[in-house]
């Protein structure tokens, strides 16, 4: 199956074909739209690229058992959480507690239906971003996964891609732009 072909395809589409035939090969489509999202959401937690790496192949083997166990109606929800829960568990084996302090502002701990909030919006927010990632032109979405989410520099970008490092500027200068006005758009929907 070429990428081009299933491009106009959602999600759900993607799920219902994959709950019709039970056929992995659906995952792998869905799942290799979400690597990006996964990635930044283990990066954030786990502060750690190999970490985050090998997390993002074991949220993909989790999500493919579970997805054969019972059915997900919301899955860039069902798969963030599972994200978020895998990275925290990560997190508990490793300091025996979470931190506030890895978590940055993320109030995780707090017990309070005002944290419960805003964790909610922030993770709202998240699922919109990823939206709006897909929304980019390759050129603009390759540029500012490798400069954000991979933190490499503009040569390293260059280098890797075949860009000139004016034109990775560019496309991650418009990329931002971008994302910001597909980000806001959504927000504004939202509220």
């Amino acid at each position: 199956m070429q990428k081009s072909r299933l491009d106009h395809i959602t999600d759900q589409e993607l799920l219902d074909q994959f709950y019709a035939d039970y056929d992995n090969n659906w995952l792998g489509i869905l799942l290799q739209r979400y690597v990006l999202l996964l990635f930044g959401v283990c990066m954030k937690y786990l502060k750690n690229e190999e970490e985050a790496k090998d997390s993002v192949q074991q949220i993909f083997l989790k999500a493919i058992t579970e997805l054969h166990k019972y059915r997900v109606n919301y899955f860039s929800s069902w798969i963030y959480k599972v994200a978020r829960n895998h990275c925290l568990m990560k997190l508990r084996d490793r300091q025996g507690r979470v931190s506030l302090a890895v978590m940055d502002d993320l109030p995780l701990v707090i017990p309070d239906a005002q944290a419960e909030d805003n964790l909610l919006q922030k993770e709202q927010v998240l699922q919109l971003m990823a939206l709006s990632m897909e929304e980019l032109n390759e050129e603009q979405k390759r540029c500012v996964t490798l400069f954000y989410l991979e933190k490499k520099s503009y040569q390293e970008i260059a280098s890797c891609t075949g860009y000139s490092t004016m034109q990775v500027k560019s496309y991650i200068q418009n990329g931002k732009r971008n994302l910001k006005i597909s980000l806001d758009k959504k927000l504004n929907k939202v509220s």
